[in-house]
This record gives structure tokens, sequence and C-alpha cells, in this order.
């Protein structure tokens, strides 16, 4: 299958469709249209289920690192046992969650090391404030020299003994800081969802605490740890050493203090707000745990925006894959035809719809209310 890249972008640009409603699929050279023959198209789902893909576009065998975790965390995964629930669904702010995108975007390109990205980091823990907040701080060191790197954790704590820990990039992209690029959708969205999930997650706690009282606050469930990541973007080109900076200084920093042994859960929140959102199957992500987001969905009626595409993505979520933490990206692609806004000055907010930021928003609030149950 021949990729399709967009000039000037880096990832997420190649990508394989299952066909489960007609699209227009360039294969080898030829566009194959809705009319090709029906065991054609049968072959062809076969062929792409079987394999992922890499962010050059080419073909990921299942023999790769991510793979080979993603198997072995499948192999340990908890029963689906799931009892029969009549709570109340969660809901956030569509409307509050849209307007947080708005004013991410307004700050224009947010690449790490711009002024802007700065403001943005101000932006974030001005709405954190009086909330458990921790910065992991640190240099990079890349292939376009040194650049300062913040991610910044919110923690929600819990009385269950675990951490569910809900992840999202508000960096933009490097190479594209001098075309007009603003990320609404990548980048904005991300760092809007996870705003308002803790508008919702200090209310909880609050509405299963009322009153004053000497003793902590905690969550029924397990605690919730939000993380705005940083340099998620490659600053040249994506490849293992070009991308994930935030992570990767994460990961690596959480497994030897003994954290990783504590994640019951991991999601990663990118590019969710397209109006037409419909979040893909990633084949890199932990089976069992999209299986549970797909459960969420069915409890909210949102079924039909989640898994009608399969293919395997690359995101904040492979260095914690690697490392055998279960973990979901949650992301919608392509974003417009042929992934046409992505990467591109095209990204902007007329392209977003507050409903999409619903349905994907609700439905993980929702899957940590099932994490809780277990």
């Amino acid at each position: 299958m021949q990729a399709n890249v967009n000039a000037g972008s880096d990832r997420r640009n190649a990508f394989f469709c299952v066909p489960l409603r007609p699209l227009r699929l360039k294969v080898s050279g030829f566009l194959c249209a809705p009319q090709c023959p029906p065991w054609f198209m049968v072959l062809l789902v076969l062929s792409i289920t079987a394999t992922g893909c890499t962010k050059s576009g080419q073909v990921a065998t299942p023999s790769s690192a991510a793979a080979a975790a993603v198997e072995k965390s499948e192999a340990a995964a908890p029963a689906q046992n799931l009892p029969p629930d009549s709570s109340p669904l969660p809901q956030i702010d569509a409307k509050r969650a849209f307007e947080y995108t708005r004013e991410v975007t307004a700050f224009g390109p947010r690449y790490i090391g711009s002024e802007n990205h700065k403001k943005l980091e101000n932006y974030i823990l001005n709405h954190l404030k009086g909330d458990q907040v921790e910065d992991d701080a640190f240099t990079a060191d890349t292939v376009e020299g040194k650049f300062p790197v913040r991610n910044i954790i919110a923690k929600f704590p819990g009385k269950k003994d675990g951490i569910i820990a809900i992840l999202g990039h508000y960096d933009t992209n490097y190479p594209l800081r001098n075309t007009g690029y603003v990320g609404a959708n990548d980048g904005g969205s991300s760092t809007a969802i996870l705003l308002e999930f803790a508008n919702y997650f200090r209310g909880q706690i609050n509405r299963e605490n009322p009153g004053s009282s000497s003793t902590p606050k905690l969550r029924d469930g397990y605690s919730v740890w939000l993380v705005w990541t940083d340099a998620e973007e490659a600053v040249r080109q994506w490849s293992d050493t070009d991308s994930v900076y935030g992570t990767r200084h994460l990961a690596e920093k959480w497994e030897k203090d003994g954290t990783l042994k504590k994640i019951k859960a991991l999601f990663v929140m990118d590019m969710i707000a397209a109006e037409d959102v419909n979040i893909i199957r990633d084949t890199n992500s932990t089976p069992w745990l999209l299986d549970l987001i797909n459960s969420a969905a069915e409890r909210g009626g949102y079924q039909s925006h989640f898994y009608a595409l399969q293919f395997g993505e690359e995101d904040d979520h492979i260095p914690f894959v690697r490392r055998g933490v279960p973990s979901a990206d949650v992301i919608s692609v392509p974003y417009g035809y042929n992934d046409v806004f992505h990467h591109t000055p095209q990204d902007t907010m007329d392209k977003l719809s507050p409903k999409s930021l619903e349905i994907v928003g609700n439905t993980i609030l929702e899957t940590v209310h099932l994490l809780d149950q277990r």
C-alpha cells in the first residue's frame, strides 16, 4: 500500500484503513473505489488487519517491541465480567471544553521553546490552582538542539490502591512553526479535554466528600493522574528518537520510582475534536482496554464513533506500552478526507465540534468508572 504523505508533516500521515464503509483507498498505485469486486475488498481487509504501520508508512510486523508488549499485556488481562450498572452516566461540560480549545488555539503556534508555549504552560497551571500539581521538567537533546521540556501532572487521589493516568500533549508541531499552524485539533483538543477532566474529578471529589474535614478528600475509586505531556511532536522527522520526548522521559522516571507498577490503565487523548470524530482501534494499544472503552461507548450510545477503522499508531502511549503498562491511544484519524487537515495550517477551530468532545470525553469518563468497579 502506498502511503499518502503531506509535505511538512512527520507523524500519523500514513495509515491503513479497514473499509467498513465506502472509502477510496490507494493501493500500490491504484485507486480502489467502492466498485471494487467483493473478493478484492475481503483480501484487502485481511491483509490490512494483519499488519500495522510506522510513521514512514512502512508495514510494521507483529514482532515489533510494541506489538510484543501488547501481546504480553493481553495475556495478563483482567476478566471483563462487568457487573450490571444503573448509575448515571458521567458528563463533561462540552461547551466549556470547546471554549478551552478555542482559548488554547488563540495562543497561536505553541512549539517547544517558544514564548507561546510558555504562555500555555501558565494557562494550564492557572486552571489547576488548588489541585495537587507536579512537574516533570528536563532538557531534551534533540536533532535541532537542546529544548526545555515540561510535563505537567495533576493528581486526584482515590481510596483504591492504584492509578489511572490520562495523558494529552500541549505542544504544536515544531517543523511547521513558521507556517501559521495553530494545531486546534492536534494539541489544542488534548490540552482542553484534560482541563475539563480536571473540572470533573475536582467536582467529583468535592461531591463525594461534602463539608469540611481535616482528613484528605479522596475519590471513591482509583487515583486519577492527568498529564499534559510536552514535546510529543518531532522536531524534524518522526522516529523512535525524534518524537514523544516528554513521555519517553516520564515513562523512564516512573519505571525507576515504581509508579508504573501502580498504573491500572493509561489513556492518551489526541486529535479528538474533529466534527466527524471516529476513534480508531489502535493495534499498538492494549486490546482488553480498547474493549472496555467500547463497552463504555455502547452504554453512552456513542459506539458508532468508535473503531470503524483499525491500524497501528505511534503516539505518547508507546513508551508505556513497551514497559507493559495497559494503554490505549484515543485518537481520531484521518483528520479530514485523506487526512488533508492533519499537520497543515488548516487545522483550525472551524473543523471542530463540541459534540465530538462530549462523545470522547464522556466515554473515557465512563471507562474510568468501569475501571473503578473492578
